[in-house]
């Protein structure tokens, strides 16, 4: 199946209910398996540390950021129809796709696996907080748009490991995550 790009960017149709397309790559990063840029919920650029005193939204009540260029890193870096999915967008991931927990040129992470057969890969980049990288290789977190039932400190993420997938109201604001993006 041949792949398409909005501003320059790769996206994969994995034939979802929605018609959601996935981006082949994190936003920062040059390859499937580059980990790219982490981000604070709701910032739209990487920084040097990740604490709740410099978060941008940590304790502000706040809706649903997708497409928003103040708060949406995929919409802020990559412009075009690119945002950051909501949290019944990665649930739809979840629940239609296969996972496959799996190395690509090194690096671990999940390949999820559409309907149709395409798939994408998302790397076990882990998670920054104060200026330390962990988790690395073996976890793997991405923000969504929505916030979490505590809107002002949390927000909801796709979390995985070897063995472990799902959808989290488990993402601390002021942590910093990667971006898969995604458009219509």
């Amino acid at each position: 199946m041949k792949n398409s790009y909005i501003n320059g960017h790769e996206y994969v149709d994995l034939g979802l209910p929605s018609g959601v397309k996935w981006a082949t790559c994190n936003v920062g990063a040059s390859s499937p398996e580059d980990y790219g840029d982490y981000f604070a919920w709701g910032e739209t650029s990487p920084k040097a540390e990740y604490t709740q005193e410099n978060s941008v939204t940590y304790g502000e009540q706040m809706s649903d950021i997708s497409g928003n260029a103040q708060y949406d890193a995929a919409t802020a870096n990559w412009g075009g129809s690119w945002r950051m999915p909501k949290k019944d967008e990665m649930q739809e991931l979840v629940n239609h796709c296969e996972w496959e927990w799996t190395e690509v040129n090194g690096v671990n992470g999940l390949k999820f696996i559409g309907p149709n057969g395409s798939c994408i890969f998302l790397p076990a980049a882990g998670s920054r907080h104060g200026s330390s990288l962990g988790s690395v290789g073996g976890r793997g977190f991405y923000w969504s748009s929505t916030p979490g039932d505590d809107y002002d400190y949390y927000a909801c993420s796709l979390s995985f490991g070897d063995g472990h997938e799902g959808v989290g109201w488990n993402g601390d604001r002021d942590y910093g995550l990667p971006v898969r993006p995604i458009t219509e």
